[in-house]
């Protein structure tokens, strides 16, 4: 259980920073290289645990990954990569810290109505009463009547996006997870759907690795910590654990973004976002507390 505890408590810290940090770093890269850096040196850090799933799940049956399964994955990795994540970042450039990592946390939300639309996971009464309970926290932290200083529509909009899409990514995920296993997967769909940004990229004369030298430990800390140890430790959870206990880790970083972006952005955090982030953790433990029952 301690171990437990301790996979839960890193991300939670990690990912509660991850929109403070990208902030900053927003102000000195573009979109497409900041997304594109942190998630290829994430996908690296999650190769070695990957080769070792994949030798123990395929290479000693003597089998190995179809073609069919590479372009699902690189599927995967487009629909997190230069869909979710790059709307996330393009997101966080128009949105105070606290709102766009509330918003973000959503995501479970989404994808509880994907599964119920496109799987035959279907909402029961708890899961329906957080999907309402996350659109009502949604809406108060947009605060369509009097947009909050610091945010802008397009980059709320883009937020929004950014959790729907990451909403889809885990439907699609889920799909092929048994076969392929937790960390080849990750690390696979990281590093393709990369591949595809880094090719958009190179088509649109974006940088690549301009200005990487003079922020060093600001793409090490968003690289190798937030994406690569921050989901390297979340998915360890899962693993020691299960799902549900896992995602505790987005029932917690809510409570410590705000915090994180008051000490180093010195954000105002308005009646609202509080009373979104309410809701938000809210509708978490709402869809938590039958699955902790069972």
């Amino acid at each position: 259980m301690k171990k437990v505890i301790i996979c839960i408590l890193i991300p939670a810290f990690l990912f509660g920073t991850m929109e403070v940090a990208l902030k900053i770093g927003g102000a000195s890269f573009d979109s497409l290289q900041l997304t594109f850096l942190r998630f290829i040196i994430g996908g690296a850090v999650l190769v070695p645990f990957a080769i070792k799933e994949y030798r123990d799940k395929f290479t000693a049956r003597g089998e190995k990954l179809s073609l069919k399964d590479w372009g699902w994955l690189t599927l995967v990795g487009v629909m997190c990569i230069p869909i979710s994540m790059l709307a996330f970042q393009i997101g966080i450039k128009g949105c105070n810290a606290s709102t766009a990592a509330s918003i973000i946390c959503l995501n479970t939300v989404f994808t509880m109505l994907v599964a119920h639309l496109f799987t035959s996971e279907k909402l029961d009464r708890n899961k329906g009463l957080a999907v309402i309970m996350g659109f009502v926290a949604l809406f108060f932290m947009i605060r369509p009547w009097d947009v909050q200083e610091g945010n802008t529509i397009f980059g709320l909009v883009m937020m929004v996006v950014a959790s729907s899409a990451f909403g889809v990514y885990t439907v699609m995920g889920k799909q092929s997870l048994a076969r392929v296993g937790l960390f080849t997967q990750t690390a696979a769909s990281f590093i393709l759907g990369s591949a595809v940004l880094l090719v958009i990229m190179l088509a649109t004369d974006r940088p690549v690795f301009a200005g990487v030298a003079d922020h060093p430990w600001l793409i090490a800390y968003l690289g190798i910590l937030v994406t690569g140890v921050g989901y390297l430790a979340y998915f360890l959870a899962i693993k020691y654990s299960d799902a549900t206990t896992g995602s505790l880790v987005f029932f917690i970083k809510p409570a410590i973004a705000p915090f994180v972006a008051i000490v180093v952005l010195h954000e105002t955090i308005m009646w609202n976002t509080i009373i979104g982030i309410v809701l938000l953790i809210s509708a978490s433990f709402v869809t938590l507390l039958k699955p902790l029952k069972d």
